[in-house]
């Protein structure tokens, strides 16, 4: 008989394993479907549950588990088992019991002699050679499929259209998907390595590829397939042919391609029902029709073949840079007021101490908003109409008094066309005895119409502020959709006219019956997209006048001095000053500011970053052009578009003596060119440069193609000749081109063919940074950048930074220009046609803005005037004397004739429309009165047209 003692710590272990009792759970798709009874531990750490549990499912499960939970005063999970979904084989009856080993890193403590689970314990006395012991033990279960009555296994389909995470796991487990006896089978093996797409290649399949290909005689996997991806399309929540038919998926990429008919689209319906067919119907057709060009749209069969091809290169570059537009910047999705600094603080009280200039007011910064939250209404433009210069007047008369008896007369003058004026400088009964003119400014923008009061004399004075309302297409008033805005503001100065049409002279001490007249002087055309960039515009602009105002003359005229001699005078027309802008002030959009690609030389590319960051810091506000971005998306230094190409022949023909008539010619040819604006061909990307051939092709481009094709033009008739690029009134940065005539420098605007001397104060250049040649960039270093204050003489290096110097020697860089340019001639057939269907279509516009008065049409005044529209051209929109009125008089001597022509570059007809609504010949309301319109298309190489357009109003005399 033995006798054996315990410790009290063993008697505290036995205890607390007496005490312990466990039982399980089955968790099934992550659900607890049954639990076992709670048994106590025995002695040997064994517990028999002997428990056999039915579960009725419907769908392929995903996940089995056994957890086992310990409760000893309060349950705690010890463990838990994942057990292997059977093979459809494993039937009730004849399943295995499978032995899984587990083990938990829980860390358990004891206070007495146990070991406990994740604690270091030692057997030696100094505590060396420390073990960790794990809580670890084996699950001793089976499990498999139900056989029903008819000793079919109760096994569910497997549902393909609704695979989980789980059950796509099976396809990169070869035990979850073959089981553990299909490791074993090497037939069973390759064909899930098939299935599941195991990547050959991929190192970690190294030793897996080699048994399978070692087991079927060398035999390779069909590898006829390539994924990043191995799960990506178990992942796929439904198939492409489900996802391609859903409205919903199909409309959010649309809009997130920024495709037109889609972007403006704000609230997107969840449900594919809640969206019509309808809405993709526009946009299905436009892609069906994509290769096919629709000339009925267009009045003129190739301009349809411009707009198609122009669309597809919109489309093109807006595909590559759109990832760079999304790429957003903390300072585009928050607005915030930057931190006052001490520097701040300090210019503050420098402004509070300076003196104050009431006879000189400054116009405040006002602060930047976001059109984000903005809607209609909430936006205008303020439009403040100060002062114009030399506005034409009416013809005297001679000095003879008002006509009286039954003819309509003026209050102050009778309008007549017969007299022949005569010289500013011949009398002064001339100024004394003529009759001035009583202007007022209407602004015309979106249809909306505002003007001001009526001044006197040719010089007025206004001061008014203007409001007009604006309204974004669509209601979107996103900086995209601002950018890509069309519609021009039209600032048109009339005369207010008032005849007295009193029938009785005997009634005239009594009564007083008058009628009020507009008579249209000219206007400035200011694009919204301009007033957008730039937020403000101030400035003095040049009036558009007519070449020919009947019943008007000029009080200043220069026409006489003709040639190089005339910029040195003040410059001929009439002039108005203002100021625009935008309330409340829009954060304008910049370009994306993405690298580029680029196959200039690295050397290059690290000069012309370096040249520009030193410019950059002690002019920041100038503006330094040396790399720009061409059609295809590339950088290319800015020389390589200078390049002499010559002008078509029939130009250089047209005056063979007189060389300043051809250059303004040509420059009146480049001007012709219809304008578009980068900011509305490729709203909120960047600023695209094309080759001149290119230009000539798409029939349209801003300020940089327009003066770099009249740059070129004047270097291949032997000209000096550089291209400018500084900031002009209203178009902000732009590009000029510069000129050096007879000892003197000659400032071209490329977009109207006007040219200006360097000392004309009317100049619209304000400020030049860059002077630009075919071999060399000059940057102005000069204290000012005004024209009239710098020195042109780029050999000076105290005046201009040149870009290639002796250090930096320039490398012969080839043009992207052309050889040479090849011109078409254009059909004069065509143009005629051209010219009937503006003429029926604007006499069609007329008679519907008249809806409440008879339009009536005196086609002998149209032939005559049709009949002296291509003097106008010929004379290249210049004055041209005062015959033709004298003859119009002699033609139709019983009217009272009130006319003018307009000139326009041809690109499609709205702008015409627009032009003609703006001039406000349609409102006139006398009674009896009679319209004539004439149209005149004049057809330039390449399909490039001069418009003109001649509206008279006659009044018959009593």
């Amino acid at each position: 008989m033995k006798i054996c003692f315990l410790l009290r710590g063993e008697q505290l272990r036995r205890q607390d394993v007496q005490r312990s009792s466990l039982y399980a759970k089955i968790i099934f798709n992550n659900k607890e479907v049954s639990r076992t009874s709670s048994q106590t531990l025995s002695a040997d750490f064994r517990i028999h549950f002997g428990q056999i549990f039915n579960v009725q499912i419907i769908n392929w499960p995903e996940s089995i588990k056994i957890q086992i939970f310990e409760t000893m005063g309060m349950s705690s999970i010890k463990t838990e088992v994942f057990v292997p979904i059977p093979e459809t084989t494993i039937l009730t009856g004849s399943a295995p019991i499978d032995e899984i080993e587990f083990s938990s890193a829980h860390r358990i403590m004891f206070d007495h002699e146990g070991v406990g689970s994740g604690v270091p314990f030692s057997f030696e006395a100094d505590g060396s050679n420390q073990m960790i012991l794990l809580t670890s033990g084996k699950l001793a279960c089976s499990i498999s499929w139900a056989v029903g009555e008819d000793g079919v296994p109760l096994v569910p389909p497997v549902l393909h259209e609704n695979v989980g995470v789980q059950r796509s796991l099976k396809h990169i487990d070869a035990i979850s998907s073959i089981g553990t006896s299909g490791l074993t089978d090497m037939k069973k093996l390759a064909k899930w390595a098939a299935e599941s797409r195991l990547d050959p290649n991929d190192p970690s399949n190294t030793a897996l590829m080699q048994l399978i290909m070692s087991t079927t005689s060398g035999e390779a996997l069909d590898n006829d397939y390539f994924r990043l991806e191995q799960l990506q399309e178990e992942f796929n929540f439904v198939s492409d042919q489900v996802f391609n038919k859903s409205k919903r998926f199909r409309l959010l990429q649309l809009r997130s391609e920024e495709v037109a008919e889609f972007h403006n689209f704000k609230q997107v319906p969840i449900l594919d029902r809640e969206i019509s067919e309808k809405i993709f119907q526009e946009y299905e057709k436009k892609l069906h029709e994509k290769d096919t060009v629709d000339i009925t749209s267009h009045l003129d069969p190739h301009r349809a073949l411009v707009v198609s091809f122009l669309q597809k290169v919109r489309d093109s570059v807006k595909s590559r840079f759109l990832l760079g537009k999304h790429h957003y910047v903390l300072s585009d999705m928050v607005v915030e007021e930057a931190v006052p600094s001490i520097s701040m603080l300090g210019i503050s009280l420098l402004k509070l101490a300076e003196p104050r200039r009431p006879l000189r007011p400054r116009r405040k910064e006002r602060k930047k908003v976001t059109a984000q939250n903005l809607s209609d209404g909430d936006i205008k433009l303020l439009v403040n109409i100060i002062r114009a210069y030399d506005v034409p007047i009416r013809k005297s008369v001679g000095g003879k008094p008002p006509l009286t008896s039954r003819s309509a007369r003026s209050i102050s003058e009778t309008f007549a066309t017969s007299q022949i004026p005569q010289s500013p400088t011949q009398s002064h009964e001339w100024f004394t005895n003529q009759t001035s003119v009583r202007p007022f400014v209407e602004v015309s923008f979106q249809r909306t119409v505002r003007q001001t009061s009526t001044a006197e004399g040719p010089n007025p004075n206004w001061n008014e502020e203007l409001k007009i309302p604006f309204r974004a297409p669509s209601g979107d008033y996103s900086t995209a959709n601002l950018q890509s805005v069309t519609d021009d503001m039209f600032i048109n100065v009339f005369d207010e006219v008032v005849y007295d049409v009193l029938e009785d002279d005997r009634e005239r001490g009594n009564d007083v019956h008058t009628r009020v007249e507009r008579h249209w002087l000219g206007g400035v055309q200011v694009p919204f997209t301009t007033i957008y960039s730039q937020s403000r515009i101030d400035g003095t602009f040049r009036i558009n006048t007519p070449p020919v105002l009947l019943g008007y003359s000029k009080e200043r005229n220069l026409s006489s001095e003709r040639g190089w001699e005339a910029v040195r005078s003040l410059s001929e027309g009439s002039y108005l000053s203002l100021f625009i802008t935008v309330e409340p002030r829009l954060v304008p959009g910049e370009a994306v500011n993405e690298k580029l690609e680029t196959q200039e030389d690295e050397k290059l590319l690290q000069k012309a970053e370096k040249f520009q960051k030193e410019v950059k810091q002690k002019f920041p506000n100038r503006r330094c052009v040396t790399l720009v971005t061409d059609l295809t998306g590339k950088l290319v230094f800015v020389t390589r578009f200078i390049k002499a190409l010559s002008p078509p022949q029939e130009l250089l023909d047209a005056f063979p003596h007189d060389y300043e008539a051809t250059m303004e010619l040509v420059a009146r040819y480049v001007s012709l060119i219809p304008f578009l604006p980068d900011s509305i061909s490729f709203a909120g990307i960047c600023d695209l440069w094309c080759t001149s051939d290119q230009f000539l092709n798409l029939l349209a481009g801003d300020e940089e193609e327009h003066a770099v094709l009249l740059c070129n033009y004047f270097l291949a008739m032997g000209k000096k000749a550089w291209l400018v690029i500084g900031t002009a009134i209203p178009e902000g940065p732009t590009a000029y081109v510069l000129t050096y005539e007879q000892n003197q420098y000659v400032i071209w605007n490329s977009t109207t063919g006007q040219y200006y001397g360097q000392f004309d104060a009317f100049c619209p250049l304000q400020s030049v940074s860059c002077l630009v040649s075919a071999d060399n960039v000059w940057f102005n270093i000069q204290k000012y950048e005004t024209v009239m204050r710098i020195h042109f003489d780029t050999s000076k290096s105290n005046f201009w930074k040149p870009f290639f110097s002796r250090s930096f020697p320039f490398p012969g860089l080839s043009s992207v220009q052309p050889e040479e340019l090849v011109y078409r001639r254009t059909d004069k057939a065509a143009a005629v046609e051209l010219q009937d269907k503006i003429e029926k279509i604007l006499k069609e516009k007329i008679m519907e803005w008249r809806p409440r008065y008879p339009t009536r049409w005196n086609r002998y005044c149209t032939s005559t005037l049709r009949q002296f529209l291509p003097k106008l051209e010929l004379s290249r929109g210049g004055e041209v004397g005062d015959d033709h009125s004298a003859e119009l008089q002699n033609l139709l001597g019983d009217y009272r004739i009130s006319g003018f022509p307009i000139n326009m570059a041809f690109s499609e007809l709205s702008p015409i429309i627009e032009a003609v609504h703006s001039t406000g010949v349609h409102n006139t309301v006398i009674p009896q009165v009679e319209f004539a319109l004439a149209v005149y298309v004049h057809p330039y190489p390449n399909n490039i047209l001069s418009v003109w357009i001649y509206v008279a109003s006659l009044v018959r005399s009593r």
